[in-house]
């Protein structure tokens, strides 16, 4: 017998990854919030709206990890292994500056930051391209210039709100919806499979804040690293609050990988786009490396 849940999960393909993703974020909630008592797959299925064995179908396929490796990776204890095991990596990443630590999915990803006479210009004789897509972690919100990406903001029930963050960033510029340019965006962003290429990424901000952006760049898909040892690298130990800000104001959601920071003691938080994403991201990062 099918599963009813599960079809209208799948039914319209045209919103099949925003219903996917839709599911398994429910799965993801409820286990963050009683991972303490490690529920069991029944409960989970109960609270995304599927079955056991839908739900175990769905999330494997959406995240690469069954919900109960990810409630074992949700453990404190896990992602402070994962921060001591990744030291030797990140440290080689960080401090060599190597490219290749950096790729998304074969994806190279550069970038270059406005001057301050840009910013000043806010936009002025600029036209920002602009549109939502559908991700497998959400519908989310582009934006792009001749110049490069600009803008990536994961979209829930607020995509005016988003939509007004954006203007709010340009306000000079000349702006043109194109849902299609960012559809075709988001494929590459978000490939089905590995697909070597190269996408520029446009930055606006402080300098400080572009030197931890440039870093979050190298850390290597899937590996964490606290905001403390982030500051480490930076040359400045005791600036882990002011890196933290820093990491929080990023707008390029996912090709700048603030999601791979999080607290010294291995805790999950302070996500611009939720935590509940993060985690996601976490999820989908780590079941594709694997």
């Amino acid at each position: 017998m099918s599963d009813p849940s599960l079809d209208t999960v799948l039914a319209e393909p045209g919103d099949e990854q925003r219903r996917q993703y839709e599911a398994v974020a429910r799965a993801i909630a409820f286990i963050r919030a009683h991972a303490a008592r490690q529920p069991e797959l029944a409960e989970v299925a109960a609270a995304a709206h599927l079955s056991e064995f839908h739900l175990q179908r769905l999330f494997s396929a959406w995240a690469g990890l069954s919900p109960k490796r990810f409630l074992q990776y949700l453990t404190k204890e896990h992602a402070r292994a994962a921060l001591r095991a990744s030291t030797g990596v990140l440290d080689a990443a960080l401090d060599a500056g190597l490219s290749g630590p950096g790729r998304l999915h074969d994806l190279m990803v550069s970038c270059e930051a406005l001057t301050p006479g840009e910013i000043r210009a806010r936009g002025a004789g600029v036209v920002l391209r602009h549109g939502f897509a559908g991700t497998p972690l959400g519908e989310a919100l582009f934006g792009w210039t001749t110049r490069g990406v600009c803008h990536l903001a994961f979209v829930d029930a607020d995509a005016a709100a988003k939509l007004a963050v954006l203007r709010a960033d340009w306000p000079a510029a000349d702006f043109v919806r194109d849902d299609a340019g960012a559809a075709e965006l988001a494929t590459r962003v978000f490939p089905a499979t590995p697909a070597p290429g190269r996408l520029h990424l446009l930055l606006k901000g402080t300098n400080f804040q572009i030197k931890v952006w440039e870093a979050l760049l190298k850390i290597p898909p899937s590996s964490l690293v606290s905001y403390g040892r982030l500051a480490g690298h930076l040359g400045m130990p005791r600036a882990a609050r002011a890196v933290g800000s820093a990491v929080a104001a990023n707008s390029i959601a996912w090709l700048i990988p603030c999601h791979r920071v999080i607290r010294d003691d291995g805790g999950c938080s302070n996500y611009r786009w939720g935590v509940d994403r993060k985690l996601a991201l976490h999820a989908w990062e780590l079941g594709r490396s694997a």
